[in-house]
Protein backbone atom coordinates (compact mmCIF):
# COMPACT_ATOMS: atom_id res chain seq x y z
CA UNK A 1 0.00 0.00 0.00
CA UNK A 2 1.47 3.39 -0.78
CA UNK A 3 0.67 4.72 1.66
CA UNK A 4 1.88 1.91 4.69
CA UNK A 5 5.45 3.81 4.55
CA UNK A 6 6.46 6.52 6.78
CA UNK A 7 8.72 8.18 3.88
CA UNK A 8 6.42 8.35 1.10
CA UNK A 9 3.51 9.84 4.05
CA UNK A 10 6.13 12.43 4.65
CA UNK A 11 6.58 13.24 0.48
CA UNK A 12 2.78 13.99 0.46
CA UNK A 13 2.48 16.61 2.98
CA UNK A 14 5.67 18.06 1.23
CA UNK A 15 3.77 18.11 -1.87
CA UNK A 16 0.75 19.46 0.02
CA UNK A 17 2.42 23.00 -0.57
CA UNK A 18 3.54 23.19 -3.72
CA UNK A 19 4.78 21.07 -7.04
CA UNK A 20 8.49 19.85 -6.43
CA UNK A 21 11.08 18.55 -8.63
CA UNK A 22 12.63 15.13 -7.53
CA UNK A 23 15.97 16.75 -6.34
CA UNK A 24 14.21 18.89 -3.72
CA UNK A 25 11.77 16.05 -2.35
CA UNK A 26 14.98 13.97 -1.96
CA UNK A 27 17.05 17.00 0.18
CA UNK A 28 15.15 15.79 3.80
CA UNK A 29 16.05 12.30 3.31
CA UNK A 30 19.11 10.27 4.40
CA UNK A 31 18.46 8.25 1.64
CA UNK A 32 19.69 7.42 -2.41
CA UNK A 33 17.91 10.15 -5.56
CA UNK A 34 17.59 6.32 -6.93
CA UNK A 35 15.57 5.22 -3.30
CA UNK A 36 13.48 8.61 -3.59
CA UNK A 37 12.44 7.87 -7.40
CA UNK A 38 11.47 4.33 -6.34
CA UNK A 39 8.86 5.83 -3.61
CA UNK A 40 7.90 8.51 -6.05
CA UNK A 41 7.66 5.66 -8.63
CA UNK A 42 5.09 3.43 -6.11
CA UNK A 43 2.70 7.40 -5.02
CA UNK A 44 2.63 7.48 -9.04
CA UNK A 45 1.41 4.44 -10.05
CA UNK A 46 -1.56 4.34 -6.61
CA UNK A 47 -2.23 7.59 -8.64
CA UNK A 48 -1.53 9.98 -5.88
CA UNK A 49 0.96 11.91 -7.39
CA UNK A 50 2.03 12.56 -11.17
CA UNK A 51 5.46 12.95 -12.57
CA UNK A 52 6.29 15.61 -15.83
CA UNK A 53 9.34 16.42 -16.94
CA UNK A 54 9.93 20.16 -17.46
CA UNK A 55 13.55 20.63 -19.74
CA UNK A 56 15.87 17.91 -17.90
CA UNK A 57 14.26 18.40 -14.29
CA UNK A 58 11.23 16.44 -13.12
CA UNK A 59 8.67 17.51 -11.29
CA UNK A 60 6.31 15.72 -8.73
CA UNK A 61 2.54 16.93 -8.37
CA UNK A 62 -0.17 15.69 -5.89
CA UNK A 63 -3.11 14.70 -6.86
CA UNK A 64 -5.91 15.94 -4.66
CA UNK A 65 -8.91 13.86 -6.60
CA UNK A 66 -6.74 10.71 -5.35
CA UNK A 67 -5.92 12.17 -1.74
CA UNK A 68 -9.77 12.75 -1.49
CA UNK A 69 -10.81 9.17 -2.49
CA UNK A 70 -7.96 7.97 -0.14
CA UNK A 71 -9.80 9.80 2.83
CA UNK A 72 -13.04 9.05 2.36
CA UNK A 73 -12.45 5.15 1.98
CA UNK A 74 -10.57 6.16 5.45
CA UNK A 75 -13.67 8.01 7.14
CA UNK A 76 -15.25 4.48 6.39
CA UNK A 77 -13.21 3.52 9.40
CA UNK A 78 -13.71 6.16 11.74
CA UNK A 79 -15.83 4.48 13.77
CA UNK A 80 -12.34 2.11 15.16
CA UNK A 81 -9.70 3.95 17.05
CA UNK A 82 -7.38 6.23 15.21
CA UNK A 83 -4.56 3.87 13.74
CA UNK A 84 -1.01 4.96 14.37
CA UNK A 85 0.83 4.15 10.72
CA UNK A 86 4.09 4.26 12.06
CA UNK A 87 3.66 2.34 15.40
CA UNK A 88 1.86 -0.20 13.06
CA UNK A 89 4.83 -0.76 10.89
CA UNK A 90 6.78 -1.17 13.58
CA UNK A 91 4.93 -3.80 14.89
CA UNK A 92 4.72 -5.63 11.49
CA UNK A 93 8.67 -5.45 11.17
CA UNK A 94 9.26 -6.71 14.88
CA UNK A 95 6.27 -9.69 14.32
CA UNK A 96 8.10 -10.49 10.76
CA UNK A 97 11.68 -10.43 11.86
CA UNK A 98 10.31 -13.11 14.80
CA UNK A 99 8.48 -15.44 12.45
CA UNK A 100 10.22 -18.91 11.55
CA UNK A 101 11.71 -18.80 8.01
CA UNK A 102 9.23 -20.85 5.43
CA UNK A 103 10.85 -24.26 5.02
Amino acid sequence: MALADPTRRAILGMLLEDDMAVTDVSEPFAMSLAAISKHLGILASAGLISQEKRGRVKWCKLEPDALREASIWMQAFGQFEAVNLDAFERFLAQELAQAPPDT
